[in-house]
């Protein structure tokens, strides 16, 4: 049977599963909210939801990247396709549920492992029950799904983990990515970042100026514009960079906007986490463009700090040795957090040998983090499986 019929037959079985676990989607039940110290720089804000007829079980949720600019708030997101709140959802089922925002807002990862895990420890407290859950389920989304899987690779008090679309294979690869489309962009498209700065200068993966955060709007429109004025510039970019595209949207827009977002937001605040810059494309051969020589030979190089290597070395990469099981999910044509990191991950859990508490569901669609309610429920009943020895 093909890996692709397998998880099709086996998601089905999962739906039965299902079925049995919604008993109600509809929150009954207590929340609760405050603040608590992780050690981190600020004070976290934290979410805990239980229901009335508690199982017992705790899902605990690590959300993905927010703007270093924005103000520390813990959010319950929603889903599509009703936008119904994901607290709701899993005391819906029975669980508890907690959240945080974290003690910091962009790259947080090492820190925000550590502040789920204080999260877990304060829970029997902040929710008045007085009691530790039986099972604990570590759930993640995008910079979340990584921080799920450290947690399921660092911590034995997780029962089971629930990566989505995260950087779980290979989070210096990831940087590279990002840095990569900031200086072909600026090779394919010259000009267009850089006269949005006060030195006529164009943004590097060492250095972004404010101007560009300050007049995002105006960049947008000036990418777009660039974008469709030149196609053959546009085709070669996306050859290159290996960025997923929308089928469904001609000039690429989504895509090279959600990963220019990252390069101009969130790159000063990496190299200010990481204690220097992660980027390195000093040996990297680029292919897919009209004259590759000519690419290779006049696009900028730069050489990652040892600072910030150790510091990616440390607190950011995967090892692929679970405590526990962990079920991936990721969208095939992710133009944010590529696929390829699922079969990176998949060898390291083969080389750690931890393969068998592993499983990577493949969703065959376009998007970062584009999963419907139906998905994300049918991955935790596989999980709920796996945790069982099932």
């Amino acid at each position: 049977m093909s890996f692709l019929k397998r998880t099709t037959t086996i998601m089905g079985v999962c739906m039965a599963l299902l079925a049995s676990m919604l008993v109600s989607l509809e929150a009954r039940g207590e929340c609760r909210t405050g603040t608590y110290d992780a050690g981190g720089p600020n004070p976290a804000s934290y979410l805990v939801c239980v229901p009335d007829t508690w199982n017992g079980d705790l899902v605990v949720f690590a959300h993905g990247y927010v703007d270093p600019q924005e103000p520390l708030a813990v959010v319950d997101y929603t889903l599509p396709p009703d936008g119904a709140p994901v607290s709701g959802i899993i005391t819906g089922m029975g669980y508890a549920y907690a959240s945080t925002s974290y003690s910091d807002n962009g790259l947080v990862i090492a820190q925000a492992v550590e502040d789920i895990r204080v999260l877990v420890e304060l829970f029997p407290s902040i929710s008045e029950t007085g009691v530790s859950p039986a099972r604990v389920y570590m759930v993640g989304a995008s910079e979340g799904g990584l921080v799920a899987a450290l947690a399921m690779e660092r911590n034995p008090v997780f029962t089971g983990g629930l990566a989505a679309c995260g950087p779980v294979g290979d989070f210096r690869k990831q940087i590279d990515y990002f840095g990569d489309f900031l200086v072909l962009f600026n090779y394919f498209f010259p000009g267009v970042l850089a006269s949005f700065t006060d030195s006529g200068d164009a943004p590097t993966p060492e250095h972004i100026p404010a101007e560009l955060m300050e007049r995002w709007d105006a960049v947008q429109a000036a990418a777009l514009a660039a974008l469709e004025r030149n196609p053959s510039a546009r085709s070669q970019l996306l050859r290159v960079s290996g960025i997923a595209a929308d089928p469904e949207d001609p000039l690429s827009a989504q895509s090279v906007l959600a990963v220019l977002w990252y390069d101009i937001f969130a790159t000063n605040d990496a190299i200010d986490k990481l204690g220097g810059r992660p980027y390195d494309n000093s040996r990297r051969w680029y292919t897919g463009s009209k004259n590759d020589f000519r690419l290779n030979l006049r696009i900028p190089r730069f050489h990652a700090d040892a600072e910030a290597v150790v510091a990616m070395e440390k607190g950011y990469q995967t090892s692929g040795s679970l405590l526990g099981p962990l079920v991936t999910l990721h969208t095939t044509a992710d133009p944010t957090v590529p696929y390829w990191h699922e079969p990176i991950y998949n060898l390291k859990t083969l080389i750690a040998g931890s393969l068998l508490r592993h499983l990577n569901i493949p969703i065959v669609r376009y998007g970062h983090c584009r999963f419907d309610q139906s998905e994300l429920l049918t991955a935790f009943a596989i999980l709920r499986l796996m945790a069982a020895g099932r």
